[in-house]
């Protein structure tokens, strides 16, 4: 898997968070989904009251989500055989303390709950929405399907 210059992920929460397990699936992602090498991919882990306030600042809905998406150059999964996409993806940012909610209400591990979540940022900033019953039958399939592959081909 090739090296990601300009991947960043940080953690921003007040417990710390180890953020390995992110950076090898955003790398994971940017490689499956087409991406250049260079094209530029920001995490951010937060704590529920930072991701309360951009809720509110971005969304103008209160409390704090799991995830949230900031695409910047608009940028599209290339067709097969299509050059890889360049330029700046955006940022996500994750709260991990929903997710550890959500994660035990779903029936599975934080891990595979972050997993989602990240891969979930990281389809909106492609384009992928989830605004119609179709549309939403399409990116769950295709989230799930990646965090799958992923798991499979990180396990220790």
């Amino acid at each position: 898997m090739p090296e990601h210059p300009a991947l960043d992920v940080r953690d921003d929460t007040a417990e710390g968070f180890d953020t390995s397990d992110i950076s090898g699936l955003a790398g994971y992602l940017l490689d499956t989904l087409g991406m250049a090498p260079d094209a530029e991919l920001s995490i951010t882990v937060v704590d529920e009251p930072a991701m309360a306030q951009l809720h509110v600042e971005w969304m103008d809905e209160p409390g704090a989500t799991d995830v949230l998406s900031f695409p910047m150059d608009e940028l599209r999964e290339p067709a097969p055989g299509a050059p890889r996409a360049r330029g700046v993806l955006g940022d996500v940012v994750v709260c991990p303390a929903v997710a550890r909610r959500q994660a035990v209400v779903a029936g599975h591990d934080e891990t595979h709950e972050i997993r989602v979540l990240v891969t979930h940022g990281v389809l909106h900033l492609l384009g992928h929405d989830h605004a119609d019953p179709d549309e939403e039958r399409l990116m769950f399939a295709r989230q799930e399907q990646l965090v799958a592959a992923y798991a499979r081909g990180s396990a220790p």
